[in-house]
C-alpha cells in the first residue's frame, strides 16, 4: 500500500486581534476634527490678540515717554522757581534799600532845614545867590526822593511779577505731570489687560493642542488595530488558501498512486511454451509505472517574505495612511507638503528612484531623509521614527527608505512629505501633482 504524506502539521492558529468597531473610529474621527477646528479658531483668536497687546504696548510706550517728559518740565520749573525765590529776596532787599534811601533823604533834609520849613529857609535866605541855592537844593532833595520811591515801586513791581511767574509754572508742570502720570497708569493697566488675554488665550490653545495630539493618537491607535485585523483576515485567507492547495495537491497524489497500483494489479504476464512453464510472478515484486505517467510536481513552498511595494508608472506611493493637511494654506501660513497620518512604524516608500542626499537630525522635523531624484527635485520625509538608508546610497522606487513617527514638532505619528524643486529647501510644488506625474495615484482629499 502506498503511503502518502499529508506535509508539516498545521501551525496553530492566530488569535485575532482587537477590531474597533466604525462607531469608535467615527467617533475618534469627529474627536480630533474637532479639536483641530478648535486649534484653528483659536490660533486665529491669539493672532488677533497679540496684534491688539502689539498696538497697545506702542500707545503705552508713547504715554510712558510723555509722562517722562512731564516729569522732566516739572522738574525745571521747581528749579526756575528757585530761580524766582532767589530773584524775590534781591526785590526785597532792594525795596529794603529804598526805603532807607527815602529816610536818609528825609533825615539830611530835616538836618539841614532845622526847625524851618523849605519856604521859610527861602524866604530868610542872605541874597538873590542864597536864595537860588536854596531852591535847588529842595529840587535836588525833591528828585532823589522821587527817585528811591521810583525804585521802591520798581523792586516791588519786579518782586510781584517774579512771585506770581514762579507759582504759575510749578503750577501748571504739576497738573501737567500729574495727568501724564494718571495716563501712563491707565496705559500700563491696559497692557496688562491685553497681556493677560492674549496668555489665557496662549494657553487654551495650548490646551487644545494637547487634546488634538492625543485624539490623533487615539485615532492613529484604532486605524492600526483596524488596519492588524485586516492584515490577519488577509493571512488567514493565505493560509487557507495554502492549505486547501496543499490538500489538493495531496489527494491529487494520493489518486496516482492509486492509479498505479490499480495499473500494476492488472498486469497480464506474458505466455510461455509447453515445454518452459511460465514463471509465478514473485509476490512483493514492484509493478512496472505506466508508460504515460508522468514525474510529480511537488507541492509549492509557502512564500514567507512579504510582496515588495506595488510600483506603478515608475513610481510609488511614500506611505500609507490618511491625509490630515494638504499644500495649502493653513492658520494663515503656507504648508508646503501633504501630511499623511499612520501608525508608528508604517514603513516610508521612495516613490521614484534617487540618491540619497541628506539623512538624521533636522530643524523641526527631528528626524528626517531627503532625497534627489534624476530630474533635480528633492523629496523630503519628515517627522520619521528611523530611516534604513544612508547619504550617498542610490535607491529605485518603492525602496523602504524609513518609517513613520512623530519626532520633531509633531501633533501626532504621520509622515511630512514635501517636494522642492530648488535644492533641499526652496521651491516647493504640490507633492501629489508631482506623484501624479509619475504615474501615482494617492486619492484622499489632497
Amino acid at each position: 500500500m502506498a503511503v502518502v504524506s499529508l506535509g508539516p502539521l498545521a501551525a496553530p492558529a492566530q488569535a485575532a486581534p482587537s477590531n474597533p468597531s466604525d462607531a469608535d473610529l467615527s467617533a475618534a474621527q469627529s474627536s480630533q476634527e474637532q479639536a483641530a477646528a478648535e486649534v484653528g479658531r483659536l490660533a486665529g483668536l491669539l493672532s488677533g490678540a497679540e496684534s491688539d497687546l502689539e498696538q497697545v504696548m506702542v500707545q503705552a510706550e508713547a504715554i510712558s515717554e510723555a509722562d517722562r517728559i512731564a516729569q522732566g518740565e516739572l522738574e525745571a520749573a521747581e528749579e526756575q522757581a528757585v530761580v524766582t525765590a532767589t530773584e524775590l529776596q534781591a526785590a526785597q532787599q532792594a525795596v529794603t534799600v529804598a526805603r532807607a534811601d527815602v529816610a536818609t533823604v528825609g533825615r539830611e533834609r530835616y538836618m539841614a532845614s532845622g526847625d524851618l520849613s523849605g519856604i521859610a529857609a527861602l524866604i530868610s535866605a542872605a541874597g538873590p545867590d542864597e536864595l537860588l541855592e536854596g531852591a535847588a537844593t529842595l529840587r535836588l532833595l525833591a528828585d532823589q526822593r522821587t527817585a528811591t520811591l521810583e525804585g521802591l515801586r520798581v523792586a516791588e513791581a519786579a518782586h510781584a511779577d517774579a512771585d506770581a511767574r514762579a507759582k504759575t509754572a510749578v503750577a501748571d508742570r504739576a497738573q501737567a505731570a500729574e495727568q501724564a502720570t494718571a495716563a501712563k497708569v491707565a496705559a500700563d493697566e491696559q497692557v496688562a489687560v491685553f497681556q493677560a488675554a492674549t496668555d489665557a488665550l496662549a494657553a487654551q490653545r495650548a490646551t487644545i493642542e494637547t487634546q488634538l495630539q492625543e485624539a490623533q493618537v487615539r485615532l492613529l491607535s484604532l486605524q492600526g488595530q483596524r488596519n492588524a485585523y485586516q492584515a490577519w483576515q488577509q493571512q488567514q485567507a493565505r493560509e487557507k488558501a495554502e492549505a486547501d492547495a496543499q490538500a489538493a495537491a495531496a489527494a491529487k497524489a494520493a489518486a496516482q498512486a492509486a492509479a498505479a497500483a490499480r495499473a500494476a494489479a492488472q498486469t497480464t504476464p506474458p505466455v510461455k511454451t509447453a515445454t518452459q512453464p511460465a514463471s509465478p510472478v514473485k509476490a512483493g515484486s514492484p509493478a512496472t509505472p505506466p508508460a504515460t505517467g508522468g514525474k510529480q510536481s511537488p507541492a509549492p513552498d509557502v512564500v514567507g517574505a512579504p510582496a515588495p511595494r506595488p510600483v506603478s508608472g515608475g513610481g510609488a506611493a511614500p506611505t500609507s495612511g490618511r491625509f490630515t493637511t494638504c499644500f495649502e494654506m493653513r492658520w494663515g501660513v503656507m504648508h508646503n507638503g501633504v501630511d499623511i497620518a499612520a501608525p508608528i512604524g508604517t514603513p516610508i516608500y521612495a516613490p521614484a528612484a534617487g540618491k540619497v542626499v541628506r539623512v538624521g537630525e533636522a530643524s523641526g522635523y527631528g528626524l528626517a531623509v531627503y532625497l534627489q531624484h534624476d530630474d533635480g527635485s528633492v523629496s523630503v520625509y519628515g517627522h520619521i521614527n528611523d530611516y534604513f538608508v544612508s547619504a550617498g546610497q542610490r535607491v529605485s522606487a518603492g525602496t523602504v527608505i524609513a518609517e513613520v513617527g512623530n519626532k520633531g514638532q509633531s501633533t501626532g505619528p504621520h509622515l511630512h512629505f514635501q517636494v522642492n524643486t530648488a535644492g533641499l529647501h526652496a521651491g516647493a510644488v504640490d507633492p501629489i501633482s508631482w506623484l501624479a506625474d509619475r504615474g501615482v495615484s494617492m486619492g484622499g482629499r489632497c
